[in-house]
């Protein structure tokens, strides 16, 4: 039996009202929010914290790990080892890159469903549009992970019960390499292509499922072709109301991560027993028919999607404009830190990507905020920078940058744990380390 045997989610803690974008842009925005990845996140580490969540309580070994992005830090360079030594996996677990599209999401989970259990599957994504156009406020920064087993070491959740693609070369979405923002051709012409093929793609799922669509619990659609989605959830036999919401008045379309977050917010909802389809509108159309187990009702995931949507606070869309490169501001006038050396990174790993001490794993530990300053004056692409000592529960003290958090929220006793995140990147290298951020409800 190969299927899910943990899931986690990771929704960015600011949210842009989108209302606010057409009275600086002109134009554009619309209602509700969108989520955005702070100016300490991006795709790696969203992927680590939405990974960290899937592994977590989950008794499964790690033998392999998929990192799908169309917005990655680097390229002629791999990012998910950068996920692989955040999680700690040992150096014989292969990591690699899906980058491309949103179908590399799906093109990864094919991999692991075909290949080795135990492999993760983590999908994250910051998605940027022009001011004012529909990808900005469409748009959203978010990650998700599933983690793939045969059930011999963790119970599957949600066993795979078919599969079914369809693929065409057409131009509905591009983006030249270098450019922030995707062009999109004509919208009716995407939906012409979209249509036909997903409905190929859930039949032949479907029938390897032995499933009706009118036996469907739940259909998940994910995809950055809004019409041509929900033409497809029109004519794919399955009831309206039990379509999952896209969520795209409270989150956005997260791009590569869109499917496996909707995924896990099915999962979320289902009982065992019920089936759910994942299908993915993406360079042609792919489908998953999974069905849940009982061991579905006693699995509690870390962070769930609806609580996560029901936590954040507001960020201004000038501060996040600025925070994307697309309003230059005035930078702090101090000097800019000197780029990281690979040599010091490579003799300090454990620590620097997994936060491992000889006494344990801080990274898996929660504490309490001792004191704290706030610091105007040190450089930050979003100043003022909170710096706190903590008290780790298991008796170890370090001195940390806080996230997540406006200044006058923090206070001394604050309970915080920690969070992997970019300090800075300079001569185009990303200095990743460790920050504490709030213990709020949601984790």
């Amino acid at each position: 039996m190969r299927g899910i045997v943990g899931w986690g989610v990771h929704l960015p803690h600011r949210r842009l009202d989108r209302s606010q974008i057409a009275a600086v842009a002109g134009g554009g925005g619309g209602k509700g929010t969108r989520t955005v990845a702070s100016y300490d996140e991006d795709s790696t580490t969203m992927a680590v914290a939405a990974a960290r969540a899937a592994l977590r309580g989950v008794d499964e070994p790690v033998r392999g790990l998929w990192l799908a992005t169309t917005s990655p830090p680097y390229v002629d360079k791999s990012n998910a080892t950068a996920v692989h030594a955040a999680l700690r996996l040992d150096r014989s677990v292969p990591a690699f890159d899906a980058a491309g599209s949103v179908r590399s999401t799906v093109g990864a989970l094919f991999a692991a469903i075909a290949g080795r259990c135990g492999v993760v599957v983590a999908a994250s994504d910051v998605r940027v549009g022009r001011p004012g156009g529909p990808d900005e406020s469409a748009g959203a920064d978010a990650a998700a992970a599933v983690l793939l087993g045969d059930g011999d070491h963790a119970p599957v959740l949600a066993e795979v019960v078919g599969v079914g693609s369809a693929t065409e070369e057409f131009l509905d979405r591009w983006r030249v390499p270098g450019d922030p923002a995707s062009r999109v051709w004509e919208e009716r012409f995407g939906e012409t292509k979209y249509v036909p093929l997903g409905l190929e793609a859930l039949k032949v799922a479907l029938g390897q499922a032995a499933v009706e669509a009118d036996a469907v619990d739940a259909l998940v659609i994910a995809g950055l072709h809004e019409r041509a989605c929900s033409s497809v959830a029109t004519k794919s036999g399955v009831a309206t109301e039990r379509i999952v919401d896209r969520l795209a008045a409270t989150v956005g379309n997260p791009g590569a991560a869109q499917p496996l977050l909707l995924l896990a917010a099915a999962l979320e909802k289902a009982k065992p027993g019920q089936t759910i389809v994942l299908l993915v509108l993406s360079d042609g159309a792919d489908a998953v028919v999974l069905r849940t187990t009982d061991a579905l009702a006693s699995y509690q995931p870390a962070s769930p999607v609806e609580s996560q949507i029901a936590t954040g606070s507001p960020v201004s869309y000038g501060r996040y404009l600025a925070w994307r490169g697309m309003l230059p501001v005035e930078p702090p006038r101090r000097p800019e830190p000197a780029r990281p050396s690979a040599s010091a990174a490579g003799r300090s790993g454990d620590w620097k990507f997994g936060l491992s001490t000889a006494q344990g794993v801080l990274a898996e530990q929660r504490g309490t905020v001792t004191t704290f300053t706030v610091d105007k004056l040190a450089y930050s692409p979003s100043p003022p920078v909170v710096f706190a000592v903590v008290d780790f529960d298991d008796g170890e003290r370090l001195p940390v940058e806080v996230t997540d958090v406006d200044a006058d929220e923090v206070q001394i006793g604050m309970r915080v744990e920690m969070t992997f995140r970019r300090l800075f990147t300079a001569d185009g290298i990303a200095n990743y380390f460790w920050k504490a951020r709030p213990l709020r409800e949601d984790r």
